[in-house]
């Protein structure tokens, strides 16, 4: 199965699809390991990753794609991935999704802020006329090859123009054909709620660890009926707290040892990335490669 039809077959069934977010292909090769089914990787963690810097349009639409390509050739499981404003207008929406389909992503998501974009739980946000998004929805869904490859359309009209424009917003967004509904940070619960009873078609909920929207529980959130549920900073923001605690025990104590954190040590990370498994591999591929030279060395001296 595709993995496009993949994503699309956990989107619709009736328990709500987790969605970690990943930043780079070692962490999305660990979160395929712990068992999760799809992965997320948005400009946020992408843009700390790659630049040190934050989520403020700074990378480009190839730098994000071949990103993208990367973490698809590190695992199996589908990868839903962010196309921030679609990098422009209708035209550059549509090779943007030329593109992300052809790095090996099983969806991606268009929002309708301003050019350049910022993390949607920042403040100073500015969207678009809605008729534009629509027409970007619209010129997204032409641009994909795969009837399978999912595309979000996501509003932050909430912070702007408050949450009955957002819902109406969606609204048109999902008339004009999108397949997952995405309001970014309403503040309350009972926010989360108007918006999966008024919209007609599945919704994901973003859980940002100090953002506006409230952190609840995976059963919370399946109850006031969410579809999917995307942590997309959470590995990004534990990564970052443990290496500042171990650049500090190192640059105090000049050693590893002592170090109150977890750490893996070499054998345990060799098995985590695949290292005996390559190995085999080679192993294999030069003893086949052998045998075939040594039969067909055989055959020219008969």
């Amino acid at each position: 199965m595709r993995r496009t039809t993949r994503f699309r077959d956990l989107i619709e069934r009736p328990e709500i699809l987790m969605l970690p977010g990943v930043q780079d292909a070692l962490s999305a090769k660990i979160a395929e390991q712990a068992g999760f089914q799809a992965i997320t990787c948005g400009g946020y963690a992408t843009s700390a990753t790659l630049l040190g810097e934050p989520d403020t349009s700074q990378l480009s639409l190839t730098e994000m794609a071949d990103h993208y390509a990367r973490i698809c050739d590190a695992v199996d499981i589908p990868l839903f991935g962010d196309g921030d404003t679609g990098f422009g207008n209708v035209t550059n929406v549509a090779r943007t999704v030329r593109l992300y389909e052809r790095t090996g992503l099983a969806g991606m998501f268009i929002e309708d802020q301003v050019f350049p974009k910022r993390c949607g739980h920042m403040a100073g946000k500015q969207v678009i006329p809605a008729v534009d998004m629509v027409a970007k929805v619209q010129a997204a869904l032409d641009a994909r090859t795969d009837p399978d490859f999912v595309i979000m359309a996501r509003t932050d009209a909430v912070a702007v123009n408050g949450l009955d424009d957002a819902i109406e917003r969606m609204a048109l967004y999902r008339e004009a054909g999108a397949d997952l509904l995405f309001v970014e940070a309403p503040r309350t619960e009972a926010d989360m709620r108007r918006i999966c009873t008024e919209l007609d078609g599945p919704c994901m909920a973003n859980m940002i660890e100090g953002g506006q929207t409230p952190v609840l529980p995976l059963e919370a959130l399946q109850e006031i009926g969410f579809a999917v549920v995307t942590y997309p900073v959470a590995l990004t923001y534990a990564l970052a707290s443990t290496t500042r605690d171990l650049m500090a025990h190192m640059a105090a104590k000049g050693t590893t040892v002592g170090f109150p954190g977890e750490m893996m040590d070499f054998d345990e990370f060799n098995a985590v990335i695949g290292l005996a498994p390559l190995r085999d591999r080679e192993q294999h591929l030069m003893e086949s490669a052998q045998a075939l030279a040594a039969e067909t060395a055989g055959n020219g001296a008969d």
